[in-house]
């Protein structure tokens, strides 16, 4: 790999960045918040899941808002959980039920109705993620997703959706997680906002 290559990825993942920015796709995070805000302070909590590095976003965010997000904002957590996080639940779906199964079950056993999921998808089209927004519909939990190239099989499940206008799976996660810690920022400011969360 030469310099070149590294300036192309930056480079890229700049265009699809003003690309979101050029077609105002940025609104509906926002209103993902607030609707995040306000589930929350209804004694709900988020859900977050995805696979692979999408997975590994799931955990990041959930973090974010059960530890800390700013360093200025030593408060209290905020309920949050990613459904990818334990590996022995992960392998026993996987081996009993089939890993398609697999976030479809946890919301069986772990949402609530008032509840939240987001789901952190590239293709959209993963069968776990399509089967967990079906029962978050069935038990009345708002389906949110990050997407990217056309949505997939996940557009047409989601309550809302912030989709990356791109094919790059590398590009689409850059901008999922620039989007999921300004949902965060958004979800914290207004929770402190609300009296919700008190600055320790």
């Amino acid at each position: 790999m030469s310099i070149s290559t590294i300036k192309k990825s930056f480079q890229d993942s700049i265009i699809v960045k003003n690309n979101i920015l050029k077609n105002n796709l940025l609104d509906v995070i926002l209103d993902m918040g607030d609707d995040i805000v306000e589930a929350i302070l209804n004694n709900n909590k988020l859900m977050i899941c995805g696979n692979g590095g999408s997975a590994a976003d799931a955990q990041h965010l959930a973090a974010e808002l059960l530890v800390r997000l700013k360093p200025k904002n030593n408060r209290e957590g905020i309920p949050a959980i990613a459904l990818s996080q334990d590996i022995s639940t992960i392998t026993a779906c996987g081996n009993d039920f089939g890993f398609d199964k697999l976030y479809e079950r946890m919301l069986e056993a772990l949402g609530n109705s008032g509840d939240v999921l987001l789901a952190i998808t590239t293709s959209g089209n993963s069968e776990n993620i399509r089967l967990a927004l079906l029962e978050a519909k069935k038990r009345n939990i708002k389906a949110f997703a990050f997407l990217g190239t056309s949505g997939g099989s996940a557009l047409e499940l989601c309550d809302r959706y912030f989709l990356v206008p791109s094919d790059d799976t590398a590009r689409i996660q850059e901008s999922h997680i620039t989007a999921g810690h300004s949902l965060m920022e958004h979800i914290e400011d207004k929770l402190i906002e609300h009296n919700y969360l008190k600055i320790k």
